[in-house]
């Protein structure tokens, strides 16, 4: 009995994979102690690419077709090799197969509610979810960075990474529109290919995927801000108010004259005055509820900012700023497309006077207490009188935004303290 005799039942034909499944991407064919048959067939289907690793090493990459396994194929020739020594050892390697089929409806959803700023209600905090789609793109760096020597490796491993990828590309995109949340379900096409042309080549660069279609199926505003937009449609449902009060009177003649214990005619007519009569008075209470406030004078505004939230004239408004130069102070009158700051209103920035000059360079700040531009000084009081607070400082030539205790300016600032008291107690009394 030759070699070829003794090893016969352990050459393997055919490599391929039939895949029945819906989630699994990579998958490693079961080469154990098995050897390639010289001569045999590697088949690749549509949809897959098949890697050869020998050695620890990853060989070659096949896409789809027919290979005859040779001692001419570069990826396995080492194997080939073994024949001068009677075959002492199979194939050391491996062949993994990866799956290249677009992966569609994967699930994603914001875990929890997030704050966006509402050009009709203010802050708001809004849920979404939806679907998307990706692909692998390149088989060797997928395999390399993400793989490993996974076998057997599924959507449901990865899927965890990406929605979080993807929620953080959705929510940046939602705030940098500026859309409203009552216009946003139309635009959900558009956003959906924002997060997918901004979020790709991350994918692409980390994980040698492509994210191919992002799709948001929903995105709620909280209960009371539904029951607000239900309130306004309701509104505009009933439309014209005298012609919807003489049709309720006409129900009210119709139902009388129906009521055998109504009292005849008379009382028919009687019971439709009443019922026009009350419907006048509805009219004129509805009419009244519905019309808007008259618009504020050249000396009001409505505010909006950290001393609150109301209609107020520009000395009270004055008076909030002054008390906290360094907050938020908005402010909007009829006739304005939007907010605007305080300082920006000519009638509002001569009633308070400039801050006094500053020493030390300037930087932009963000804490607990708001965003501002600030001096070093000004900062290194923030962090004295919240120290557990997060005070975040930037200015041109950072490369972000830093810890204001991280920054030497400020740190000076920090551990500066009084002089210390001069020894010796008080000067002597003049006689």
């Amino acid at each position: 009995m030759g070699i070829f005799d003794r090893i016969k039942g352990q050459f393997l034909d055919v490599i391929e994979w039939l895949d029945d499944s819906r989630d699994t991407i990579v998958w490693r064919f079961p080469v154990e102690n098995n050897s390639i048959q010289d001569g045999g067939k590697l088949v690749v289907r549509e949809g897959q690419a098949a890697i050869f690793v020998q050695e620890g090493k990853l060989s070659d990459v096949f896409g789809p077709g027919t290979y005859e396994l040779s001692s001419r194929l570069k990826a396995i020739w080492g194997f080939f090799e073994s024949i001068k020594y009677n075959f002492n050892d199979p194939y050391k390697g491996d062949v993994y197969f990866i799956n290249t089929r677009r992966f569609i409806d994967q699930k994603w959803g914001t875990p929890n509610p997030f704050t966006m700023r509402d050009p009709d209600f203010g802050l708001v905090r809004i849920r979404a979810f939806g679907n998307f789609t990706y692909k692998v793109t390149d088989p060797a760096m997928f395999l390399r960075e993400i793989v490993g020597t996974d076998g057997n490796f599924t959507t449901s491993e990865i899927n965890g990474q990406l929605k979080s990828k993807l929620i953080a590309g959705f929510v940046s995109s939602v705030k940098e529109s500026g859309i409203g949340v009552v216009d946003l379900c139309g635009s959900y096409m558009d956003l959906g290919e924002k997060i997918t042309a901004d979020i790709c080549p991350i994918f692409q660069e980390r994980y040698g995927m492509a994210l191919t279609d992002v799709n948001i199926n929903n995105i709620s505003p909280p209960p009371e801000v539904e029951a607000a937009i239900d309130k306004r449609s309701s509104m505009g449902a009933l439309g014209n108010m005298n012609t919807y009060t003489q049709y309720q009177a006409a129900n009210a003649i119709e139902a009388a004259a129906k009521n055998p214990g109504g009292g005849g005619t008379g009382a028919a007519m009687m019971n439709a005055g009443m019922g026009l009569a009350m419907g006048n008075v509805m009219t004129n209470q509805m009419a009244q509820s519905a019309t808007p406030p008259p618009p504020p004078t050249s000396a009001n505004y409505h505010y909006n900012g950290d001393g609150g939230q109301g209609q107020f004239s520009t000395s009270q408004i004055a008076d909030k700023i002054r008390a906290n130069p360094s907050g938020t102070h908005n402010v909007w009158q009829q006739g304005w497309p939007g907010w605007k700051a305080w300082n920006e209103v000519s009638e509002l920035a001569g009633l308070v006077p400039p801050p006094a000059p500053t020493t030390g360079s300037l930087f932009h700040y963000s804490g607990p207490t708001g965003k501002a531009e600030l001096s070093t000084s000004d900062i290194a009081a923030k962090v004295s009188a919240d120290p557990d607070g997060e005070h975040l400082v930037w200015k041109a030539g950072f490369d972000g935004w830093k810890a204001a205790k991280d920054v030497p300016e400020i740190a000076n600032s920090l551990s500066s303290g009084p002089p210390p008291l001069p020894s010796g107690g008080p000067p002597p009394l003049p006689k």
